[in-house]
């Protein structure tokens, strides 16, 4: 008999943990209770077992491989065995056995049974993986009324029409508990066990998602774990942009209300440099157009138009971002705006109804226009409760023209990029060993000399070029015709008795002129008509338009009129054929005739004009 060995006796299983003489130490490896010593000549009857043996007849779930555990079984599994392994070399020793497991229990804040159970759970099995807890079985399978509550849930409750959980209990009733006659059963589940049930399967993103939809989640309710715009935009050269109506009301020079100006804007997304704007009463494209030519404008001499000074270095801006991100608006979404990717330009289209993606932009709005509204209240600023019933009309507030209002954006925009601190930037340690101020225009200003800064130089004309719609133009002898008008240009001749077609460039505005598109050259077409010069394409259409209506018009008469024409013809050569009775036609003497019937028919003309006088 030696230390650790297994004995069996019948249904008794026991260990051995030392031998003194002739008594032993043992402890019941089933009951689990604490070693005492007894006498040698008592275990007679017991013979040896097997690790295997304790196994197969035990109660406790042994894992013989800690591989199989996971993190959470060995982190508690290692927590409980440093509990007992003071008490591991004294199990031999009742008293001081007993103190260490009274001072191991008040350190721990455990109870001494507790230990207790830790120490003979081990000793039994001598293996640290017993002290492992069990893992939770698969969760039992739903009761009919649970089946019947999970069903209510997803087809009234979790759902777009937002039906409370009173309303969706109370249809669970009405569906699943009541008879033909509508009649409710005995038993039935409870309020308390329905929103039970609720509370205990309820999943936030589940309930957002079916509630408000995928997209108002992703702008809303969605976990922010993200880096921010610094993911996709590691460098100057990301601009963002949008537009908003502003909240305010302006009038024109005459005092008459215009209504709200449309604000267009572009935004760093690196460092929230403003690049550009555009304040316009017409969006889409046409501001888009403005926006561009903003960008790449020097502000300084842009700003001195509206009497105010300013640094190169407040808004040292005159070159295209590399990426434009913008959202599905249809401006940004038109041929017309996908051109300027010639220029070298990428733009990226966000998802619709995803603000959060742009949020530089949005919050710019919301900074710029809070600047400016907290001055400006009771001069045309709308309020939050401008479309409440009753409310005051800030219509009649309006005292500031367009050129007013710029000079104040343009003062905010200012104050946004030169002095506006930005307290949250991830500044890196170049940053700070440059000492760049946390200002957008520093910031701006030190990312440019950065590898990775994407901007593009091009020239204004160039971009307003690349900017304008598109058509197809026919050559043809009569030169070359772009929307009904005629063009022409030296060097052409060739193309024009050809024929062929060609990509022509043209400004809705004035159609004095068009671009030919040629391996991206832009040659200038002039206009053949003059009459048309000057004028924009939608007023010539018109002029072509009332013009064919008016030829349209006179169309009966003109057929009425080739009618009578045939009529009178007819009635003429009858009656002279009648009158010559069809007689044979002489052709000798020709020359004679014709000479004797001009002088029968010769007339003195300043005879006839005195009669006529």
């Amino acid at each position: 008999m030696k230390k650790h060995d297994l004995l069996r006796s019948g249904d008794s299983i026991i260990r051995v943990l030392d031998v003194q003489d002739d008594r032993i130490l043992m402890i019941d490896c089933l009951k689990h209770s604490m070693p005492v010593w007894v006498e040698s000549e008592l275990l007679e009857s017991y013979v040896g077992c097997t690790g295997g043996e304790l196994f197969g007849v035990s109660s406790v779930d042994v894992i013989g491989d800690t591989d199989a555990l996971d993190a959470d079984q060995r982190k508690i599994m290692h927590e409980r065995y440093t509990m007992i392994a003071p008490i591991l070399p004294f199990i031999s020793d009742d008293k001081v056995r007993s103190k260490l497991i009274c001072s191991i229990a008040e350190d721990y804040q455990v109870s001494k049974q507790t230990i207790r159970n830790y120490l003979c759970l081990y000793l039994s099995y001598l293996d640290m993986a017993v002290l492992a807890p069990k893992k939770r079985k698969n969760e039992r399978g739903l009761s009919e009324n649970e089946k019947n509550m999970r069903w209510a849930l997803n087809k009234f409750f979790y759902t777009t029409k937002k039906q409370s959980l009173m309303t969706a209990y109370t249809m669970m009733l009405k569906e699943r508990y009541c008879d033909a006659m509508g009649v409710l059963a005995e038993e039935y589940p409870s309020f308390y066990q329905f929103r039970y049930f609720y509370r205990k399967t309820r999943k936030m993103q589940n309930f957002y998602i079916s509630r408000d939809g995928l997209k108002n989640y992703q702008r809303n309710n969605r976990p922010l774990i993200g880096e921010g715009v610094q993911e996709f935009a590691p460098a100057v050269g990301v601009g963002m942009l949008d537009a908003t109506v502003c909240d305010i009301y302006l009038i024109n020079d005459e005092g008459n209300l215009v209504g709200r100006p449309i604000l267009t804007a572009c935004i760093d997304a690196y460092s929230s440099l403003c690049c550009g704007y555009s304040l316009t009463w017409e969006g889409g494209v046409y501001s888009l157009r403005g926006l561009m030519l903003n960008i790449i404008a020097d502000k300084v001499t842009w700003c001195r138009r509206y009497g105010i000074s300013i640094q190169k270095e407040d808004w040292d801006c005159d070159r295209l971002p590399g990426t434009f991100v913008t959202d599905m608006g249809s401006e940004y979404k038109s041929e017309n705006f996908e051109q300027i990717a010639e220029l070298g330009v990428t733009v990226v289209n966000l998802p619709s109804y995803r603000p959060e993606l742009k949020g530089l932009v949005e919050k710019f709005f919301d900074l710029i226009q809070e600047m400016y509204k907290k001055h400006l209240k009771g001069k045309g600023v709308i309020e939050p409760d401008y479309q409440e019933r009753g409310v005051h009309d800030y219509r009649k507030d309006a005292c500031l023209t367009m050129m007013d209002f710029e000079e104040i954006i343009l003062r905010c925009m200012i104050y946004y990029n030169s002095q506006r601190i930005i307290e949250n930037f991830p500044y890196t340690e170049a940053m700070i060993a440059d000492k760049v101020k946390p200002y957008a225009s520093c910031i701006w200003e030190w990312g440019k000399s950065l590898i990775g800064a994407n901007l593009i130089g091009v020239d204004g004309r160039e971009l307003m070029l690349t900017l304008l719609p598109r058509t197809t133009g026919k050559f043809g002898r009569t030169g070359l015709k772009v929307n009904k008008l005629r063009y022409h240009c030296e060097g052409y001749t060739e193309q024009y008795l050809t024929g062929g077609t060609v990509t022509v460039a043209y400004n809705p505005e004035d159609v004095t002129s068009v671009w030919v598109i040629e391996n991206g050259i832009y040659t200038e077409f002039t206009l053949i008509e003059s009459r048309f010069k000057g004028k924009d394409l939608v007023e010539i259409q018109e002029l072509q338009s009332d013009q064919r209506a008016i030829t349209k018009n006179e169309m009966r008469n003109n057929l009425q009129a080739q009618i009578d024409l045939a009529q009178h013809i007819e009635a003429i050569a009858g009656s002279a054929c009648k009158a010559s009775g069809h007689m044979d036609v002489h052709m000798k003497n020709i020359r004679s005739t014709r000479k004797r019937e001009q002088m029968k028919n010769h007339q003195d003309y300043m005879k006839e004009g005195r009669y006529y006088g």
